[in-house]
């Protein structure tokens, strides 16, 4: 019986490793630096775990293949000790932090880095506004400013869902679009918005995502480097549509970019 216990662990662990090893829940594919950054991160935190865990149930295998047999006197044990406590609490503390601290770069360069993306001039800010259950973008039009916006404003029938001062100079141009669109190997800034509750912007090509908070502005730099169309997912549970509230990020060449600018601006009031 210890023969085919020792089998069903080590057929059980070489199970659960096959989906990582075969890629069968591999991510979609990673879009910018960032994005990479952080699969190479996950990756090695991936192998680590892995080998450790190959290690352990090779052991527990041997340990159940080796030892599971009846005995006559009880099993030796011991109750405390203090050498291989210290040593395998200083082996984890050490594995753990020294992951936290390889992968902080990526981490902060979304949290902290937003101040050197908004000083670059070459930086496109687009307002990402959420309410139940859609995403709407504003651009700052040719003039580059945003208008004001007034709540009493708001009116989705007339395509002014966040509000925007028409009558004000800087608010005439600003274009408001159910997708975001963005030209390739550009840094963009997302001002993240809410009308309603909490909702979260998130793009899994990007490896990105953030809550969008009422009254508060959130900022969040990205610079994709693939063309083509991406899904906008809310990660957040926001009310029985939820799961229909998705938006799309299509990003393409700088000339199709100012083309469909100037499609924006031929539709604006």
């Amino acid at each position: 019986m210890r023969f085919f216990a020792a089998l069903a662990i080590w057929l059980v662990a070489a199970a659960l490793l096959a989906p990582v090893l075969l890629g069968w829940w591999a991510p979609p594919e990673a879009i910018s630096d960032l994005a990479r950054l952080l699969d190479d991160q996950l990756a090695l935190t991936f192998t680590i775990i892995a080998i450790i865990f190959v290690i352990s149930q090779a052991a527990l295998g041997y340990a159940v293949l080796r030892f599971g047999r009846e005995r006559a006197e009880p099993a030796a044990y011991f109750e405390k000790n203090d050498r291989w406590e210290m040593l395998w609490t200083t082996a984890a503390s050490v594995l753990f932090l020294g992951l936290a601290l390889m992968g902080y770069s990526a981490w902060a360069e979304v949290r902290f880095d937003s101040a050197r993306v908004d000083r670059d001039a070459d930086a496109l800010q687009v307002e990402v506004v959420a309410q139940q259950f859609v995403w709407n973008f504003r651009y700052a039009g040719a003039d580059g400013r945003f208008g004001p916006i007034d709540p009493k404003l708001i009116d989705d029938s007339i395509g002014n869902p966040v509000g925007v001062d028409r009558s004000h100079a800087d608010g005439a141009d600003d274009i408001i679009s159910p997708r975001l669109v963005v030209p390739v190997n550009r840094e963009v800034t997302l001002l993240l918005k809410s009308k309603d509750v909490l909702h979260n912007f998130f793009v899994p090509e990007l490896r990105i995502k953030m809550d969008t908070v009422p009254g508060l502005v959130g900022r969040l730099p990205f610079k994709a480097d693939k063309l083509g169309e991406y899904e906008i997912a809310c990660s957040e549970l926001c009310g029985l549509g939820h799961y229909r509230m998705r938006g799309y990020l299509e990003v393409v060449d700088e000339q199709r970019y100012k083309s469909w600018m100037m499609e924006q601006v031929s539709y604006l009031p």
